[in-house]
């Protein structure tokens, strides 16, 4: 159960789960949880744990656009937080819906959001 009216993920981020569900098996779970804590926490009472940074220079302002760095991952015990499991996502405030965008594993310093995704599903 959330708080948000919707949450609805892209086509291409239920790809991208499903590619990470093989090599992280509670990523699911991990998302509900995710889900139901930090996003709830940091758009309805706005309490900021420093996990969540809105992108910048997308070329639109509405939606914001954000993604989170803090993501615990059951799958990469010890870690915690720092997981390196990256989510980017909408937040529509006036349907109040959460619009899952992507999901991915921070391997390496250049793995980054896909901004082309971002702009093809909100921009012009």
């Amino acid at each position: 159960m959330t708080l948000f009216d919707k949450i609805a993920r892209h086509e291409e981020f239920s790809k991208d789960l499903k590619k990470l569900l093989k090599r992280f098996p509670t990523l699911e779970t991990d998302l509900e949880s995710f889900t139901n804590a930090q996003l709830v926490a940091y758009h309805k009472f706005q309490v900021d744990n420093n996990g969540i940074e809105r992108l910048q220079r997308l070329g639109f302002e509405d939606p914001p656009i954000f993604k989170a760095t803090k993501f615990a991952c059951r799958s990469l015990k010890g870690r915690g937080v720092r997981s390196g499991i990256r989510i980017t996502y909408a937040y529509i405030q006036k349907t109040d819906t959460i619009q899952l965008i992507q999901i991915y594993y921070k391997e390496k310093d250049d793995t980054k959001e896909d901004r082309e995704r971002i702009k093809s599903l909100f921009c012009c």
